[in-house]
Order: structure tokens, then C-alpha cells, then sequence
């Protein structure tokens, strides 16, 4: 059974964790649930669009989602597995961690536990159950974790015009991309340009810019074999420092050690 069949089986039982281990669908359209969502991403990246802001989850991490936030969930590699676990609500209030949307890199210690509970896959698996208690300490660990989230994060607009320069940005990401060129190229101004980003995605040009430079990095060092350095110039950096302190702003990961987690 698939995530987009299982959506109403995991609202069944608000007491209960629901376990779900799969490869997931390429897409699972607009949704939520009335648990808290845990997923770890294993070997491929995954991407949660809330409020018009999507945000980046790369391999070796894991994503916490609260309750009730409607999202949509697109995953950037068919041999992606996600682990999923659907936790009960009703002590969420209890830490801020579990009321805010993270994500955030995973331990070894994490990882082990997330794994082991694929044994109880598809399954909802509440106070009855013996192994209950083992997912009652797996969720109330992650608060302790002191993990800072990633500041992944690509805004998206319906705007038109906005959609266009956005595409153009992405054919063209190994270009040394500037404000007055991109403007020349769509006959604007640097001023008109640099309002437009700042009305329709709330942020500038330049921020923008560097975290899809990023994100278009991440999934090459995912998904590719390329050195480092080469997928430093794909990206538009023609200084591997740079690109290397810019890597580690966003992920606080240097690209090497990165490729090795």
C-alpha cells in the first residue's frame, strides 16, 4: 500500500504510531494528517511544499512536520525509501520541537532506531503493544537531539512572470547569473527585478540565487558521481573555497564530508 492509499488509515487512530517504510510515490499531493509526521530520507532527496515555501530534505536526513499542516511531499529519486512514523498528538504541546516544522540531520543513534522499527511496518502500534515504548522514547529523543534546522528553503509563486525568470535561473545555474543581466535579458530594470523577487517570493534576488545554486548542488552530490569541484562550476562557482563555505553555511556540512554521510 502506498503513502497516498494509506493517508486515511493513518488518521484512524489518534493514539497510536502508525509505521510506514516505502519507496515512495513520486508525488503525494496536497495533504495532512492529525498525527506528527517523522520521516527519514534514505538515498535520495525529498521536498515539502507549506504555505508557498518549499523546502529541501537531503539524504541522511529527517524531517519532523506537526500536525494538521497541510503539504505536499515530491520525492527527487525513484530509489528514495522514506520511514515514516505517524506519532499521536496529544502531547505535543509539551516542547516547541514538536509544533514547528524541522529539518535536520540524522545520528547514527537515530537512524538504528528509525530502522528497526520497519519490522512493525504498515502496522498501527499503540499503549497495547509491547513494543509501544520503544516509539515513545524514539519521538520524545528528538527534542534532546539539539539539532539546528536546516535553512533549506525555496520560495514558489503562482506569478507568471516570476515562473519564467525562475526557469530561466535553472537552465542557465553554471552562468555567472547577475541582477542587471538577468533584467537586460527579460527587459527590466535592476530596481523593477529586484522588487518583483522581493513582491512575489519575499526575498532577493541574490538569496534566491544561492539557495537554488545550493539545492542544484545537494542533488548532484546525491545523485552523481561528479567531483567536487566540477559540480562547483555547475553550479556557478568558479572558486571551489567559495562554494565549499557556502555549502557549509546552508548545511553545515563541508561538500566532501557531505557526499560521505
Amino acid at each position: 500500500m502506498g503513502l497516498i492509499a494509506s493517508l486515511p488509515e493513518i488518521n484512524k487512530r489518534a493514539a497510536s504510531v502508525f509505521v510506514m517504510h516505502e519507496k515512495s510515490e513520486k508525488l503525494i499531493p496536497l495533504h495532512s494528517h492529525n498525527k506528527g509526521q517523522l520521516s527519514y530520507v534514505e538515498g535520495g532527496i525529498a521536498y515539502i511544499t507549506i504555505e508557498g515555501r518549499t523546502y529541501v530534505v537531503p539524504a541522511r536526513h529527517y524531517f519532523w512536520i506537526p500536525q494538521g499542516i497541510p503539504h505536499v511531499l515530491r520525492i527527487g529519486n525513484t530509489a528514495t525509501v522514506l520511514r515514516s512514523l505517524y506519532f499521536y498528538a496529544h502531547d505535543d504541546p509539551a516542547n516547541a520541537f514538536y509544533t514547528r516544522l524541522g529539518i535536520y540531520p540524522a545520528s547514527e543513534l537515530l537512524i538504528q532506531m528509525i530502522n528497526h522499527t520497519e519490522r512493525w511496518d504498515g502496522r498501527h502500534v499503540d499503549r497495547h503493544d509491547y513494543n509501544f515504548e520503544f516509539l515513545v522514547a524514539l519521538k520524545q529523543l528528538l527534542p534532546e537531539l539539539n539539532n539546528e534546522a536546516l535553512p533549506i528553503v525555496l520560495p514558489v509563486t503562482e506569478n507568471d512572470e516570476m515562473q519564467k525568470i525562475i526557469r530561466y535561473l535553472e537552465r542557465n545555474i553554471g552562468e555567472p547569473l547577475t541582477l542587471p543581466q538577468v533584467g537586460q535579458h527579460f527587459n527590466k530594470s535592476e530596481r523593477s527585478l529586484s522588487r518583483l523577487f522581493r513582491a512575489t517570493l519575499q526575498i532577493s534576488f541574490l538569496q534566491y540565487l544561492k539557495t537554488l545554486r545550493m539545492i542544484k548542488a545537494i542533488e548532484m552530490i546525491v545523485k552523481t558521481k561528479r567531483s567536487i569541484s566540477d559540480i562547483a562550476f555547475a553550479v556557478g562557482y568558479n572558486n571551489l573555497g567559495a562554494f565549499s563555505n557556502a555549502f557549509f553555511e546552508f548545511t553545515q556540512s563541508r561538500p566532501s564530508d557531505f557526499r560521505k554521510r
